[in-house]
């Protein structure tokens, strides 16, 4: 697609619907006050931006995380780096339950705002991440059908997590609405996560089928994006506008860094 050069950056688009790469700003300096406002504009545009070769410190990391949104200190993360309580490390062969479409934070009221990481160590072939426009998703449904999705909810395990994989028996739940209105665009898209327990606002028999069609329909190839990575790069995206999925199709390490926000 075609570059579109704005404030003192250029944007390069990896899709029609939604993801961009933008080249010329350097984020491990101070982000002049301009750019951080075309920067966040460009953030609620396309919901996923990659800056390449970056190499973020972990205080790097969090300063630019902080021209989006304050970071996310989360209360049980068990991985922890060293110079930065905010910045959670990963060493993984396997992308394990990543390898799912999901939203990050569905136990807590709002999810995540926005989520990002910084690739140190990635596989020499696959590995890549692919996000869905959860916006886009709805507004390809039918009107009757988001009109009747408007008093549906979904149920979650309120469990936080910790950093790994392991998940306990869902002793408390959470519900969010599956249809959001983004705090900064007032555009309307679906908020939906394949951890899902349940659906409410419709019959249990109507819940059972309506899910399985809102996972797919939302996970739809016409809907998505892929990006792969080099050690250095940086991605980060509108948690409550697109989900991802991490392709468990890779061997050896895959080692990176991860920042939270709101």
């Amino acid at each position: 697609m075609t570059a579109v050069r704005t404030a003192s950056y250029e944007i390069r688009p990896a899709s029609p619907v939604l993801g961009a790469e933008i080249v010329g700003v350097d984020l491990t300096t101070e982000v002049d006050d301009a750019t951080r406002e075309a920067l966040r504009a460009d953030f609620w545009k396309h919901k996923v931006l990659v800056f390449r070769g970056q190499h973020l410190s972990p205080d790097a990391h969090v300063r630019a995380v902080r021209i989006f949104d304050e970071p996310f200190d989360h209360p049980r993360w068990l991985h922890r780096h060293a110079d930065n309580r905010l910045v959670y490390t990963f060493d993984l062969e396997k992308a394990g339950a990543a390898s799912a479409w999901h939203v990050g934070g569905t136990w807590r009221t709002p999810p995540f705002a926005l989520e990002s990481l910084t690739y140190q160590v990635v596989p020499q072939v696959g590995g890549h991440t692919l996000w869905a426009d959860l916006q886009a998703a709805y507004d390809s449904l039918s009107e009757p059908f988001r009109t009747l999705l408007e008093s549906v909810s979904a149920v979650y395990s309120a469990y936080p997590g910790d950093g790994t994989y392991d998940r306990p028996p869902v002793t408390e739940t959470v519900e969010h609405p599956v249809v959001r209105t983004h705090r900064h665009t007032g555009r309307k898209g679906l908020l939906l996560s394949s951890s899902a327990l349940r659906l409410t606002g419709v019959g249990k028999a109507e819940g059972e089928a309506l899910l399985p069609f809102l996972l797919a329909h939302a996970s739809s190839p016409n809907h998505t994006v892929s990006f792969g990575w080099a050690p250095g790069d940086f991605v980060i995206w509108d948690n409550q506008a697109a989900w991802h999925y991490a392709v468990n199709d890779y061997d050896g390490p895959r080692v990176y860094r991860k920042v939270i926000g709101g």
